[in-house]
């Protein structure tokens, strides 16, 4: 059975058809995937035809792009929309404010009600997705947008046991091809099974809590499309300035930054990116990045995101580093030894090939929120991490930072690629060290030795760890 009819005879209900055809609705429209998704889904019929005046017709309706709609609202009429909220606590006024930043509606335009924010939990703090009501409201001294209903934007019942009996179904070969499908790439327009596995490598900070990558790529290898478009449980942080107040915690709002509101952050084209209150960010990150922990004005916030640095790496016409030191692109304050050493491991972006139009992704496919939701239900899955313990023998005298790097990427893609295991006894022990732990190991190592190249005190080589049995 080709891969096609794999996927569709074993997630009927989750798959999705992807040809130019059926998107081709959406073209010029500035859209996250998993709402693509999910409306060709639910305008196709069970040929797989899709009703593109349909799907043009919710978006009129339902996500619009008009500032005007502000307009409406003041002149009373209500507004339903699917939209993504930012959500801002304003504690010294004791009330909760949202924007719709794609509209134009700000938050000192705008207000919720503390019913609605306890009869919803998340519209706590934060971005979210979902279906809103908007009216005017009049009553009291101020006039402003309230948000009166809200309907998460989580479309489908995901059943994870269900997706990890799937799973059983697939060779690992053709589960590697189904998770690049899933990403919406064409698993044939890559040369090897090496460039697959860097490539479903950047899944790792969507499954696996705390999580700290760097990867560094030549233009063109869809990194920025990835964190910015699988999964609403992610912020993707693209140049520009950051501060302290929106990536840790704003001390005059008494408000937590996304660090603590995500599966994962992305800092993007590191090279331009511009770090505001630069000592105070770097200290708050370098404890995270250790603890998951990090205190701002006396305030100590934790969270479980992870996280990951995507840059550019300028390299010959043999597609290597021009420079043998990976991390001279980036900014001086993240190249300090014991910073660095905080990063699990390293993802070589110039292995794989540059985004090409036979890439993109043509046939059947899991359904894009489907598929983050999986993912995002797999980082709280504890069943993996003793799988990994009882497979790897550890010197006693090993790294602590380097066991701990490589257990946690090899669980990730243990994970990722073995979702249905539930014993040792489950997994082939050579898919496990060829797929698993040396992916880990030869991470973990990049990130040894290119410290070594800045500060001799660390040493460039990694503990002895075996796999059990092999």
């Amino acid at each position: 059975m080709i891969l096609d009819d794999k996927i569709k005879n074993y997630f009927e209900n989750e798959y999705v058809c992807k040809t130019s055809q059926n998107y081709s609705v959406f073209g010029g429209k500035n859209i996250p995937s998993f709402i693509k998704d999910w409306l060709v889904k639910r305008y196709s019929d069970q040929f797989g035809n899709v009703d593109g005046e349909s799907i043009n017709k919710f978006l009129t309706d339902h996500m619009p792009k008009d500032k005007g709609i502000k307009t409406d609202i003041l002149m009373g009429e209500d507004k339903k929309i699917l939209a993504r909220i930012l959500i801002e606590p304003d504690i010294k006024k004791d009330i909760l404010k949202f924007e719709i930043p794609d509209l134009g509606i700000k938050s000192n335009e705008t207000r919720i009600p503390k019913y609605i924010a306890k009869k919803h939990t998340e519209l706590k703090s934060g971005e979210v997705w979902g279906v809103v009501t908007l009216t005017h409201n009049t009553e009291e001294k101020e006039n402003f947008i309230e948000l009166v209903d809200f309907k998460s934007f989580s479309p489908y019942k995901v059943d994870l046991d269900y997706f990890k009996e799937a799973r059983k179904n697939f060779s690992t070969t053709e589960w590697i091809d189904l998770l690049i499908r899933a990403m919406e790439y064409n698993p044939d327009g890559f040369e090897t099974i090496g460039q697959k596995i860097t490539f479903i490598s950047r899944l790792l900070v969507f499954v696996e809590p705390r999580i700290n990558l760097i990867e560094l790529a030549p233009k063109g290898t869809g990194k920025s499309y990835i964190f910015g478009n699988l999964s609403k449980y992610g912020w993707l942080i693209s140049g520009g300035v950051v501060t302290r107040a929106k990536l840790l915690y704003d001390v005059s709002k008494q408000v937590p930054g996304v660090i603590t509101n995500y599966d994962y952050v992305a800092m993007d084209e590191i090279q331009t990116i511009t770090l505001k209150d630069e000592s105070e960010i770097a200290g708050g990150l370098k404890s995270f990045l250790e603890s998951g922990t990090f205190s701002i004005a006396n305030v100590r916030q934790t969270s479980n995101a992870g996280f990951i640095i995507l840059g550019n790496i300028p390299l010959d016409e043999d597609n290597q580093p021009l420079s043998n030191s990976y991390f001279e692109p980036l900014p001086e304050v993240f190249k300090e030894s014991a910073f660095l050493d905080r990063f699990h491991g390293f993802i070589k972006g110039w292995e794989m090939p540059r985004i090409k139009q036979n890439m993109i992704m043509q046939g059947n496919t899991l359904n894009v929120e489907y598929f983050s939701e999986i993912l995002h239900l797999l980082r709280d899955d504890t069943i993996f991490s003793p799988i990994v313990d009882g497979l790897l023998d550890i010197p006693s005298d090993a790294d602590t930072r380097d066991v701990k790097a490589i257990k946690r990427i090899t669980t990730a893609y243990l994970k990722l690629l073995f979702p249905h295991v539930k014993t040792i006894d489950d997994i082939d022990l050579n898919e496990f060290k060829t797929f698993c732990f040396d992916e880990a190991y030869r991470k973990r190592g990049i990130i040894r030795s290119q410290i070594h190249k800045i500060d001799r005190e660390f040493k460039d080589e990694l503990p002895n760890i075996k796999c059990r049995g092999l």
